[in-house]
């Protein structure tokens, strides 16, 4: 098999309430076009945060999650921002650099990275008898930190699929956007150029609220659980293989490797 292009490779990482400290590669199909996810579940784990800032900053998204029914989940990612703040700096102080010392020779390349896409999702919206965190209150703290906002619910799978497709969209035009400006630098007639890339299908809107399915008390899951487990350390619960049926038309397709391998990857994502 041909490797990925890449263009359609997405590095993705997941920070903030719960997590079970894992990695997962996984391909997935977004606007007919397969792209191969990278994903890192930091955990949200004290003694995680040190190898987060080494060696998940490079990720293309990151996927601020916290706890609706939990107050101090939100205020939590206030330490995960900073740190991605600082990395959109630098790189684009990298990019600067690069672009003065190349010169007219950066015309023809693709220079830098483009600034991390952010998103920042309120899990557990199931939970509505149990809500600390309003939904247009997480609205207002994503939109001061320039991020985009879901509502999910990973045991109901609200919002997921639609979550890890806007992540895709938005890197892929975040990229557009900005290897557009490198050539403009370079040769301005290039500037204005027209996008392609769709905009994101699912967003919530100023009057934004939560979604509230009924209260259930089935058993929750950890969030990384949505990619299966190497090993048989974490699997799916058996009731998620009557919902396949249902679910099939609606899921984004999947490569014969993919099902042979393990369970879609949305059908696996459970509340942590």
């Amino acid at each position: 098999m041909a490797d990925t292009p890449d263009s359609e490779k997405i590095s993705i990482t997941i920070c903030g309430d719960g997590g079970c400290e894992d990695s997962y590669s996984v391909t997935r199909v977004v606007d007919g076009i397969p792209y191969c996810l990278s994903i890192t579940d930091t955990a949200g784990q004290e003694e995680y945060r040190g190898l987060f800032a080494l060696s998940n900053l490079r990720s293309d998204a990151f996927l601020l999650v916290y706890d609706i029914t939990n107050t101090s989940s939100l205020t939590a990612l206030d330490y995960f921002m900073d740190l991605i703040d600082i990395e959109a700096e630098q790189r684009a102080e990298d990019n600067a650099r690069l672009l003065r010392e190349l010169g007219d020779s950066a015309r023809d390349l693709q220079v830098g990275m483009p600034p991390p896409v952010k998103i920042v999702a309120g899990n557990k919206c199931d939970l509505k008898d149990s809500r600390t965190v309003g939904a247009k209150e997480g609205l207002e703290y994503a939109r001061q930190h320039g991020c985009g906002f879901m509502e999910t619910s990973a045991r109901d799978m609200v919002n997921i699929e639609e979550t890890f497709a806007l992540i895709v969209r938005r890197v892929v035009e975040a990229r557009r956007l900005h290897y557009q400006q490198n050539q403009a630098t370079a040769d301005p007639a290039i500037a204005g150029a027209p996008s392609s890339v769709q905009e994101p299908a699912v967003s919530v809107a100023d009057d934004a609220v939560a979604v509230q399915p009924p209260k259930d008390t089935r058993p929750r899951h950890n969030l990384l659980s949505i990619f299966g487990t190497k090993g048989g350390k974490r699997g799916a619960p058996k009731d998620d293989q009557t919902n396949t049926s249902k679910e099939s038309a609606s899921a984004p397709a999947t490569t014969p490797n993919d099902q042979k391998k393990k369970p879609s990857l949305w059908r696996r994502l459970r509340c942590w």
